[in-house]
């Protein structure tokens, strides 16, 4: 996309989800976007929160796994990124969003945020799973039936 040519950081967040992952591909984690893959985003939450750095050290590495959390939804909830409005902005402390099929609005990267500090209570896979608004996406089981996939 050419400078200045309607970027907006919405359409950035793919991309640092897949540099996120990219970047971590060396460890062997099975970020694959599924929604099992939440589990292993908690899990990485966990560590950092038993590690000795400060928060605000973190807010980079945070950053991208709000982007790879918002990315499952994208690839897996059928949301879209967006740019907040300033009202959306000032109620979620952040600039991006995904909106979900039925309108609603969410907010990945305050998500992950609320889970390091929070904790487990705040389990990204839940979040999905009782995330409303998503489609349901037709996929073969193995046999060859069809099933709808949240």
């Amino acid at each position: 996309m050419p400078e200045g040519a309607n970027h907006t950081p919405a359409a950035d967040m793919r991309r640092h989800a897949a540099a996120f992952v990219a970047r971590v591909a060396s460890s062997r984690l099975p970020l694959d976007y599924s929604v099992a893959s939440l589990r292993v985003v908690d899990f990485l939450i966990d560590g950092l929160r038993k590690g000795t750095t400060e928060r605000g050290r973190l807010d980079g590495v945070l950053f991208e796994l709000g982007a790879y959390v918002g990315e499952v939804l994208a690839r897996r909830a059928g949301a879209v990124w967006v740019d907040l409005d300033a009202g959306q902005r000032a109620y979620f402390g952040q600039g991006v969003g995904v909106r979900m099929p039925d309108g609603r609005v969410w907010n990945p990267l305050g998500k992950v945020v609320n889970r390091y500090e929070v904790g487990p209570e705040e389990s990204l896979r839940t979040f999905y799973l009782t995330l409303p608004g998503r489609t349901a996406r037709r996929t073969a089981e193995p046999g060859g039936r069809e099933c709808a996939a949240l």
